[in-house]
């Protein structure tokens, strides 16, 4: 189950050594919130890391898709990567933002190993009177709703109750009436309404809107797009404030509880546009969300003026100023309980270099969600893949390039060569190794004492029988000089002290 915040609040006001063990068992738990920390010593930290640019994956360059497209859904199911994603095409004439082009569709792609992709042509929905295509949701009446085809979220149910024809779920938004529909499909290709209107209307929805299932706490989880100020009437429609986002909690997909807005821990008010929140695969238990910031900076300024494309920025800006202004990037953030989130202010995944079809209003739009694939370099274990727009809303097709991060290696406890130190909360396990996720230098370690939770050195662990560990590994086996074996300690409270030189440490697990 989640962790409680009020219990969690609570604790911390106990002393240290009279908290209430925080039962880890044998999940990996990761540095991205303050959840096992107890102190800093030295020069050790906290540090955010970054994607690395690599391939373009897929250019939507298809008549059916266009300079809208993008709100991608990313996933793995078995052996194929599969992809779904909004097409649309956006243009600017004469001082207008035109749409006409064709209607917001849902496409598919897929991938036998998340790096080189396909769209097979499907062949159910017309289009300019051909159905060779990889559309799979219309624009358009589909029994009793009406999907717009675009802002889609599509999820493989890994709930053990899902039945035969609902084992792939999405979330497409509605038009007339405004809302989010649900949808389900027996292969992820032929798609089919749950419910005869919208089972969530209370939002704005401009966004890709989504829900999955939450194994941990037995409970499907939507998050979606929502205004925080008050709603006013005016011109520009009902909604106006924060761009925020909203979540709520449903047993059956179709009926939804338990709505409120998001909070965070030390976070200015943002414009945030997507959420991208989906429980990470090596540690379910967290929730880790991958929003959209969106922020205006001065059109007059000389650094907007010397940004890439500035003949597109002007055009966009005749139909709006804030289209030619507005720049977009990818932030992290995560969550123990589903609503309350550790928010990175510093941006994840940054513009980046200047270069066409960068640094504009869509771009940077981290697709939904990361997933595992094969390394690049020969020989070396598995990354994690994430995918962003560029080019978008210039010319007549988007582009979707793929960035690489190790696993688990959103943050890591850094330190300096001048060494730092991590002590954690009292905590209990179970299991017989400790495994760390960690890179050092060639003249660097990591060392690991465990103590008890008054934090006394437990003989045998003390850090003076640490053996150093230096290298560069996923999951290194922690010794000391007796040997790895920890079974002892299992069940038992104790703190882990770790002392860093030149190192980082992801993640931890006792296997």
């Amino acid at each position: 189950m989640r962790t409680s915040l009020v219990a969690l609040v609570s604790a911390m006001a106990l002393p240290l050594w009279a908290q209430e063990p925080l039962p880890i068992g044998s999940r990996r738990e990761l540095f991205v919130d303050d959840h096992l920390i107890s102190e800093f010593k030295g020069q050790a930290t906290q540090r955010l890391h970054h994607p690395q640019p690599q391939e373009i994956a897929i250019v939507h360059d298809a008549p059916w898709e266009g300079s809208g497209s993008g709100y991608h859904s990313v996933f793995k199911d078995g052996g194929l990567y599969r992809m779904y994603y909004k097409a649309w095409q956006l243009e600017v004439k004469e001082g207008k933002i035109d749409t006409s082009t064709h209607p917001l569709y849902t496409c598919y792609a897929e991938s036998d190993d998340g790096i080189h992709w396909r769209k097979p042509e499907v062949g159910q929905h017309e289009f300019n009177g051909s159905k060779a295509n990889n559309i799979v949701i219309p624009y358009g009446m589909m029994g009793k709703v009406n999907p717009d085809g675009g802002h889609p979220a599509v999820f493989k149910d890994e709930n053990p109750a899902a039945p035969a024809d609902a084992k792939y779920k999405a979330i497409v938004r509605s038009h007339k009436p405004t809302g989010l529909l649900a949808l389900k499909s027996a292969d992820g290709l032929r798609w089919s309404p749950m419910a005869d209107a919208p089972v969530i209307t209370d939002g704005a929805f401009d966004s890709q809107n989504l829900a999955f299932w939450d194994a941990e706490s037995g409970v499907y989880r939507a998050y979606w797009r929502y205004f925080s100020a008050d709603e006013k009437e005016g011109k520009k429609g009902k909604y106006q404030g924060i761009r925020s986002i909203r979540t709520a909690t449903s047993k059956d997909f179709l009926h939804w509880e338990n709505d409120e807005n998001l909070s965070y821990e030390d976070s200015p008010e943002e414009q945030l546009y997507t959420n991208q929140i989906k429980p990470y695969h090596r540690a379910p238990h967290l929730l880790i969300g991958f929003p959209t910031r969106y922020i205006e900076r001065d059109w007059n300024s000389a650094s907007m003026k010397a940004l890439p494309e500035r003949e597109h920025r002007e055009a966009r800006a005749t139909g709006s100023q804030r289209y030619g202004s507005a720049i977009t990037e990818g932030l992290l953030m995560v969550s123990r309980n589903g609503v309350k989130f550790k928010r990175w202010n510093e941006a994840f995944l940054r513009p980046g270099i200047e270069r066409e079809g960068s640094w504009n209003y869509g771009h940077q739009y981290l697709a939904w969600h990361a997933v595992e694939t094969k390394s690049t370099i020969e020989g070396a274990p598995d990354e994690l893949s994430f995918y962003a727009t560029e080019s978008y809303w210039t010319g007549n097709s988007s582009a979707l390039r793929r960035y690489t991060l190790r696993l688990d290696g959103f943050v890591s406890i850094h330190a300096p060569m001048k060494g730092g130190e991590l002590i954690t909360r009292p905590l209990t396990f179970t299991g017989k190794k400790l495994t760390l996720n960690f890179a050092s230098s060639a003249a660097g370690d990591i060392q690991v004492e465990i103590q008890d939770a008054k934090g006394q050195p437990i003989p045998g662990f003390a850090l003076a029988d640490s053996e150093p560990q230096f290298g560069d590994s996923h999951a290194r086996i922690v010794t000391w000089k007796g040997g790895s074996d920890v079974s002892a300690l299992s069940g038992k409270p104790v703190r882990l002290r770790f002392m860093l030189r030149d190192a980082d440490l992801y993640s931890l697990k006792f296997e």
